[in-house]
């Protein structure tokens, strides 16, 4: 850790920043270590440095330096111009029927302002931003919360629809399985039927076969042909098989039936936030 960082070390040399304060520039007020003092003294050689040991520093060295006559101090404040000043300032026409102050007196001003400032800022600015910040860190988790949520419900609908919709086309399945049994069932039976008729002719054909093929003269009389019986073709079938006509959306129909989502809204409250004052811990 840096020394220079804590809060209870020494006071450093401002030029070099390392050495401990010895000496100090009353003229610049400045506070420097012996080693830097004449390094000082060498970058503004216009000026009539006046270094002292640090101890021996005198109290109206706080005072601030003349903007315009360098080497003099400002005892006195112009609050027209709002800027220190020094006597030859003031015996100057520059500041002439201005409202002049003690400096001293201008500064306990400032510095009370200061406190006050702080005392605001500390005891009801900072804890509003605070809460501000805890607020809205509140409101993007509730909203994180709120929009899966939402999610959750357009995809259980979803799902819904999904099962709603493999129910419909089992109950189609179902119904076709149902019709093409049936159509096969007639398809079968008829089948079966000229199965039979095949059977029957081919033993008639045998049958007539021998005949003719021993010429036997009592068989011959005794043979009769009934082909017109088979000459009467059984009426042909024609299944046909069933045409499936899927609904049509028409533009956003398919929307309206599952379902809307309305737009989002990001309003303000009237009021807003209100200032918020720290609780100060009783000391017992």
């Amino acid at each position: 850790m840096d020394p220079r960082a804590c809060a209870q070390d020494v006071m450093r040399c401002v030029m070099c920043e390392t050495a401990v304060i010895q000496m100090h520039c009353e003229t610049c007020l400045l506070n420097l270590c012996k080693a830097c003092v004449g390094e000082h003294i060498s970058t503004s050689i216009s000026k009539n440095h006046k270094v002292v040991k640090f101890q021996s520093r005198k109290f109206t060295s706080l005072y601030p330096g003349c903007a315009t006559h360098g080497e003099k101090r400002c005892e006195m404040y112009c609050r027209h111009c709002d800027i220190p000043v020094c006597h030859i300032c003031i015996a100057s026409d520059q500041h002439f029927q201005h409202k002049l102050s003690n400096i001293l007196h201008v500064l306990g001003e400032r510095k009370d302002l200061i406190k006050k400032e702080l005392t605001e800022l500390n005891e009801f600015i900072y804890p509003t931003y605070q809460d501000i910040a805890c607020d809205l860190k509140e409101r993007m988790s509730q909203l994180e919360t709120e929009y899966g949520d939402l999610s959750t419900a357009i995809t259980r609908h979803g799902e819904d629809w999904h099962r709603e919709i493999d129910k419909l086309v089992n109950k189609f399945i179902a119904e076709v399985y149902e019709m093409k049994t049936s159509q096969l069932h007639i398809l079968k039976n008829h089948l079966d039927e000229i199965n039979d008729k095949i059977v029957n002719i081919k033993v008639d054909i045998d049958s007539l076969d021998i005949v003719v093929d021993f010429n036997d003269m009592s068989r011959l009389l005794r043979v009769r042909c009934n082909v017109n019986k088979y000459k009467k073709f059984p009426q042909k079938p024609l299944p046909f098989v069933p045409k499936f006509y899927p609904g049509i959306f028409q533009g956003r129909e398919i929307f309206k039936l599952f379902g809307d989502l309305s737009s989002m809204s990001l309003t303000e409250e009237k009021h807003g936030y209100s200032m918020k004052k720290i609780k100060k811990i009783k000391e017992s």
